[in-house]
């Protein structure tokens, strides 16, 4: 299997992703956008992954580049690969696909529950509640023809599916305990009081088995993508 992953920020990796990979004898490439805007042609990638980041989609006069970035995740899904999107990822999805990206009315920021739509055949079925690791303070409409996966108190768009391959994230599911320590070392001035943002203490206190439920759940979903590739 051979994946491309986007990166946006040199401290936002693949996280528990990674080990996922490995055990899939993935052959891993990378456009890292902050040292070089470069994309592959698509012929041969089975799975691209579009990370996190601070920015905005809307931010296209400050870095071109997002354009570029965005046809490539739309001719991605176009050509049947198999592609996850996680926070800034989820949105350039929506985005490339032509829906809205904009502020939330809240900033969501912490590890909060989310809920799963009501469990059916042909879409990925979250369990019913998991918390896991927000970060974010846009949100997105959905594409068109996507079917919305899960929801949050803060936030109802929180994860979708398009087609039988493709699948946004609002949320971080990838995340280890060095992961969230790289965040919150250089994010740690998102953390402002407000209604749904944790502070650094109540972050970092969060269990091993909420880690290890996270990280189930995220190979599921990866499963689940490469395994409906091209149907």
């Amino acid at each position: 299997m051979r994946v491309h992953v986007l990166q946006h920020a040199s401290f936002e990796g693949l996280g528990n992703i990674e080990t996922w990979l490995q055990e899939h004898d993935a052959q891993i490439t990378y456009t890292r956008f902050y040292e070089s805007a470069e994309l592959p042609a698509l012929t041969g990638i089975d799975l691209v992954i579009a990370l996190g980041g601070s920015m905005s989609v809307n931010d296209e006069s400050e870095l071109p580049w997002l354009i570029p970035e965005k046809r490539f995740i739309a001719q991605a899904i176009d050509s049947g690969v198999a592609v996850l999107g996680i926070c800034l990822g989820a949105q350039l999805i929506a985005a490339a696909k032509g829906s809205r990206v904009y502020p939330a009315s809240e900033k969501e920021i912490g590890w909060f529950p989310i809920s799963a739509t009501t469990h059916s055949a042909g879409r990925f079925n979250f369990p019913a509640t998991i918390e896991v690791l927000h970060w974010h303070g846009e949100t997105f409409d959905l594409p068109q023809g996507a079917l919305h996966l899960a929801s949050s108190e803060a936030c109802k768009n929180q994860a979708f599916q398009l087609g039988h391959c493709v699948i946004g994230l609002q949320f971080h599911m990838e995340m280890t305990r060095a992961s969230v320590d790289a965040m919150l070392k250089h994010c740690a001035s998102d953390l402002v009081e407000q209604r749904y943002v944790q502070s650094q203490e109540v972050i970092r206190a969060a269990s091993d088995e909420c880690y290890a439920a996270t990280k189930q759940v995220m190979s599921d979903v990866l499963a689940y993508i490469t395994q409906h590739r091209d149907r």
